[in-house]
């Protein structure tokens, strides 16, 4: 069956369309969009619908998980650039009753790094509680503010993955400062969104509901059923059942001594990872796992940081601030994988040579020199400066044994092909 692809590719990129009809007609794909830019030009501008879905377009807003985490940074350098936050400063600095609980040294750097000692929350969020109204009263602050940092025993890495928690705590900060007392939703929506016409969003209001195309994680069972199967006999994922087995081992192996592990579930009802579809909980605001936005959009933002701060004429961010947020990237094990995070709390990846391990080399090998990061299950946000590159890449379908988004690395890995071809 071949599926229909909807949308253009600027000369020299063809082979981007090829890859992506390929992917659609042989992987277990429901919708997905991607858009990529280079320069200040969009080169790829694709969609597509495996399922026949009459509704999904390129202008579908879709739950992009972590990706949203890319979000964070660069409403930080918003405030960086306008004089009102230093990330090296303590957040206690900024929020003085965070620093209860033996949280006061911790700084902006350490939060956006995953080093805060916060991965997880001693209660449940309810969905009402992560309202823009409900936020700005203070309904999710008090509940950070009562939180004891915790980090691993007998380990000098303080870093540990802050899937949700990251987010909310940013929010905080940022509203604290912003001199209008906006959330980052809020923020986000009026200062970006808007303005530069892309379509991301941390909130979404009643009216942009009915444009949402829902996630879908697949299972379990199916992935493993699926890795049995040799690839030249049909398999529609990209792992083999070895290959899925040795994740799963390294990444169980690598949270043996998680301060996450016992922890309530993060958000009412989040044990089931379709929550993330509810409209209430689509209404709130979790940067760091629930933001949603196209493909379009994502990429526009993404090629804004890719060329400075600045697309055609319209600035986001001066010089100084988006040097900031890559400034000091450290590299620490999280997740089983080494990964090196700047202090604005941007992933940067780079060759890891002879020292770095396999699973090292499937985060960063192909991503070389870009920087964001990437959503449970497949979405990726990154930007690459060097090559002036704006990637964004959307699907619906949840493969989340793909630990380090294999499906969008291989466009980002021929978008690079294309551009170096061309010279």
């Amino acid at each position: 069956m071949n599926i229909k692809i909807n949308g253009t590719v600027a000369p020299g990129y063809e082979s981007v369309k090829k890859l992506y009809q390929h992917n659609m007609n042989t992987l277990t794909e429901r919708n997905t969009q991607l858009c990529i830019y280079v320069g200040e030009e969009c080169v790829v501008d694709l969609w597509a619908s495996a399922i026949d879905d009459a509704t999904f377009s390129a202008d579908s807003l879709i739950n992009i998980w972590s990706s949203g985490k890319s979000l964070e940074p660069i409403l930080l350098g918003m405030l960086i650039d306008r004089g009102l936050l230093d990330l090296n400063k303590r957040i206690s600095d900024y929020w003085p009753e965070f620093s209860a609980y033996g949280k006061g040294d911790l700084t902006v750097a350490d939060l956006m790094r995953h080093e805060a000692g916060l991965p997880v929350f001693d209660q449940t969020i309810k969905p009402t509680e992560l309202q823009t109204s409900a936020i700005k009263q203070n309904a999710i602050g008090a509940i950070i503010e009562r939180q004891r940092p915790k980090f691993r025993e007998g380990s000098n890495n303080q870093r540990e993955y802050h899937a949700l928690t990251r987010g909310w705590v940013a929010n905080e900060v940022f509203r604290r400062l912003e001199p209008s007392g906006r959330t980052m939703g809020e923020f986000l929506r009026q200062e970006i969104s808007t303005p530069f016409n892309a379509d991301v969003y941390i909130g979404l209001q009643e009216t942009e509901l009915q444009r949402v195309s829902n996630v879908k994680v697949l299972s379990f069972k199916y992935q493993f059923l699926q890795g049995l199967i040799p690839r030249i006999f049909g398999r529609k994922m990209e792992l083999n059942l070895l290959q899925i087995i040795t994740k799963i081992f390294h990444l169980f192996s690598s949270l043996r001594n998680s301060t996450a592990r016992g922890a309530p579930e993060a958000i009412t009802g989040m044990n089931n990872l379709h929550t993330i579809n509810s409209p209430l909980v689509s209404n709130g605001e979790t940067p760091s796992a629930g933001s949603k936005g196209s493909a379009r959009g994502l990429a526009k933002l993404a090629a804004v940081m890719a060329n400075g701060g600045s697309l055609k004429g319209q600035q986001l961010m001066g010089d100084s601030a988006h040097a900031a947020l890559h400034a000091a990237a450290i590299g620490r094990n999280m997740l089983g994988m080494n990964v090196a995070f700047t202090q604005g709390g941007l992933a940067e990846f780079a060759q890891q040579g002879q020292e770095g391990s396999a699973f090292d080399n499937g985060l960063n090998q192909g991503r070389e020199g870009f920087y964001g990061w990437m959503g449970l299950g497949g979405s990726i946000f990154q930007w690459h400066p060097q090559h002036r590159i704006g990637f964004g890449y959307v699907p619906t379908s949840l493969n989340i044994l793909d630990l380090v988004n294999a499906r969008g690395k291989a466009y980002q890995i021929e978008v690079v092909r294309c551009l170096k071809n061309l010279g």
